[in-house]
């Protein structure tokens, strides 16, 4: 049974930071490029970021760009986000997920690319 279960959410003002973790169980971690997606009220979920398997390569909306980094640790089977320069805009629930897809040297942006998601961690921005 795979399970991805995050961290790290909460509140936080304005040009703070967070960083979030996703722990991955019940599967080979370092087969599956990883995706970090989030869902603001009323909203669809979005794209946020994106790594390959071994970590080579990484994509990000260009909403985030420069402010936000995605990582893997493969030893600890781990995924992160950290999250910089924090804008109300940035308020929404954060989901990893884990890409249904063996490829190496690939990433994945879109959410019917991913077959995995944890619950879901709550970040708040406050102005």
């Amino acid at each position: 049974q795979v399970q991805l279960i995050e961290s790290g959410g909460g509140l936080v003002q304005a040009g703070g930071s967070l960083r979030l973790s996703c722990v991955v169980s019940g599967q080979t971690f370092n087969n599956h490029a990883m995706g970090w997606f989030r869902q603001a009220p009323g909203k669809e979920r979005e794209f946020v970021a994106a790594m390959s398997q071994s970590g080579d390569l990484t994509m990000y909306v260009d909403s985030v760009k420069g402010r936000f980094t995605i990582s893997r640790d493969n030893a600890k089977n781990t995924v992160y986000l950290q999250m910089n320069s924090l804008k109300p805009e940035d308020t929404a629930v954060y989901y990893c997920a884990s890409a249904r897809y063996y490829t190496s040297h690939a990433y994945y942006t879109e959410i019917a690319d991913y077959n995995y998601w944890g619950q879901g961690t709550q970040v708040t921005v406050s102005s």
